[in-house]
């Protein structure tokens, strides 16, 4: 028996359902770990697969085809090192799911094949639908070492490290696609410490990186000591490899060298989360580049920077579509953030397009006097023309639509919410100032120091479709909104609990019937990355038609 194993922690970016690229991939990483000296290297959860693979996984060749894939990668481990890596894998019943799986590799064979016990089913999860539950946790030995694998889940309960220890399991490597939410990397490490104080064994949390639709994995793998210290943290947002050192003493194994990179927090981490999420988005579909309508207000300002930032300027177009209604200080603020970004900026007034649809239209609205309407016309004209540019280019077209005003409807169908992507999709507007501030101090990716001008963020929101308007004209101030709303939508909270906080009840009622009426407003609205723990459309899913209505005591 070995007193001393060199594990390599592989935090890679593996795309779903790219079978091949996401082989050779592993085939690089190990090829790596064999040069630098690794014993054993683990991957992410179904790394070879992609995760979360959804309803893919439920096509048998699929799971074919990634099962071949580590069968060939068998192969990299015949002089060694030896690999944990993440698989759907067939029932022996081909009638039934496929497995979770964790493939041993060694020798120049597989091994030996681990399923996953606890599959998760809340939230963004929903393993359930198309996976088999594994009966019971396997330990594998190498080098005489016998290693406990539970998969992702499966530390979130006692059992199943409970039973890895009865089986002799000496370390816990933990294969992981945890995704990020802003309260993530501190409920990992609380949950990796109770299993490690439940069974006095140290443990190896290798969690995925990258962007998937809208989740990101932040990464951020790290290695406790059987005491529960921290001895190995890896960069958050950032594909990482990392050799580390595990020596047997008296008092069992340790972790005797690692890295122990920072961690990142608050804006920052949300700033890093949107890049990522975008960046991938783009680019593992292939487009060339996005586009968007940059108005002049804070949250067109922070898509363009953040969107720079995660593709560099040349890749990154801006059009500023002015009204009648448009002032000379928003475009002066387009102007000023496109000039500071390094990002192309060109105009498209619509006024001609307005005028059109006023003598289209006038003679079927039997003379109702202007309302609404006429203002949704200058957002989908805006839309119509954006995606036009986008078709023709082929550039994707980022929408800038925060939470705040997602949640109370406060957007307009086929104009405004037209596009592919929306990295402010989970993120409230009292955040989104919140995140301007910290990147115009910090200039992280190296594109653009200030970028976005001091006047749009103190200058009041306003959609200008109407002569003066301001969003305050019809919505509560953006900081009591987003506590209503922070209530409703996270929390769950009731009527009376939002309003107990210092809220008007008609105000909490407001706010809570234009959210349910928004509702099928937000099924159709694009994708984008998920930030907190009840995002629309992945965490927070409510019927279009409900007739339910919490309501304030005593009214």
């Amino acid at each position: 028996m070995t007193q001393r194993l060199v594990i390599a922690a592989v935090q890679a970016n593996p795309t779903v359902g790219a079978i091949a690229h996401n082989e050779a991939l592993a085939r690089e990483h190990l090829r790596r770990a064999r040069a630098e000296g690794a014993d054993i290297a683990v991957f992410s959860e179904l790394f070879i697969n992609g995760y979360p693979p959804e309803d893919l996984a439920m096509k048998p060749a699929f799971w074919a085809a990634g099962k071949a894939a580590v069968e060939r990668l068998a192969a990299e481990t015949r002089d060694g090192p030896a690999a944990l890596i993440g698989v759907i894998w067939p029932n022996a019943d081909p009638a039934r799911r496929p497995h979770n799986a964790l493939a041993f590799l060694a020798d120049g064979q597989v091994k030996g094949v681990a399923f996953k016990c606890d599959l998760p089913n809340y939230g963004v999860f929903d393993e359930k639908r198309v996976f088999e539950a594994g009966a019971a946790p396997s330990v594998f030995e190498w080098k005489g070492v016998r290693l406990g694998v539970p998969i992702c889940e499966d530390i979130w309960s006692e059992g199943v490290c409970a039973e890895l220890k009865a089986q002799g399991a000496e370390i816990l490597l933990v294969p992981n696609g945890s995704p990020y939410r802003r309260t993530a990397d501190d409920e990992r490490m609380g949950v990796a410490r109770a299993r490690v104080a439940q069974t006095g064994l140290p443990l190896l949390y290798v969690n995925e990186v990258g962007g998937q639709d809208e989740l990101v994995f932040d990464g951020g793998s790290f290695a406790l000591s059987a005491g529960g210290e921290p001895v190995m943290r890896l960069r958050m947002f950032e594909e990482a490899f990392a050799l580390t050192i595990w020596e047997k003493g008296e008092a069992g194994w340790a972790c005797t060298q690692a890295p122990m990179e920072d961690w990142v927090f608050g804006a920052e981490e949300v700033y890093r989360a949107m890049v990522l999420g975008l960046r991938d988005y783009v680019n593992k579909s292939g487009f060339p580049g996005v586009m968007l309508g940059l108005s002049g207000g804070v949250d067109s300002a922070i898509v363009a920077t953040v969107a720079a930032d995660a593709l560099g300027p040349d890749r990154v177009r801006c059009f500023m579509l002015p009204s009648r209604y448009t002032s000379a200080e928003s475009l002066e603020d387009a102007a000023d953030c496109a000039g500071r970004l390094g990002v192309r900026l060109a105009d498209i007034p619509i006024s001609p397009a307005v005028d059109a649809f006023a003598e289209m239209l006038t003679p079927h609205f039997e003379n109702r006097p202007p309302d609404l309407t006429e203002e949704n016309i200058q957002a989908r004209i805006r839309g119509l023309s954006l995606m036009a540019i986008s078709n023709k280019l082929g550039f994707m077209l980022l929408t800038t639509g925060n939470k705040s005003e997602m949640a109370v409807g406060y957007a307009t169908l086929y104009g405004d919410m037209c596009g592919g992507y929306n990295v402010l999709k989970d993120v409230y507007k009292t955040d989104v100032y919140a995140i301007c501030r910290w990147r115009n101090a910090n200039d992280p990716y190296g594109v653009a120091a200030d970028p976005i001008p001091e006047r749009i963020l103190t200058k009041a929101p306003s959609a200008e479709l109407r002569p003066d308007q301001k969003d305050q004209d019809s919505l509560p101030e953006y900081p009591e909104l987003d506590a209503i709303l922070h209530g409703l939508v996270e929390e769950e909270a009731t009527l009376d609990e939002i309003v107990a906080r210092g809220h008007a009840p008609e105000t909490v009622e407001r706010v809570q019937r234009l959210l349910y009426n928004s509702e099928y407003k937000r099924r159709q609205a694009a994708p984008g990355v998920k930030i907190g723990p009840r995002a629309f459309g992945r965490d927070r899913r409510y019927p279009i038609v409900n007739g339910f209505r919490d309501a304030v005591s005593g009214k």
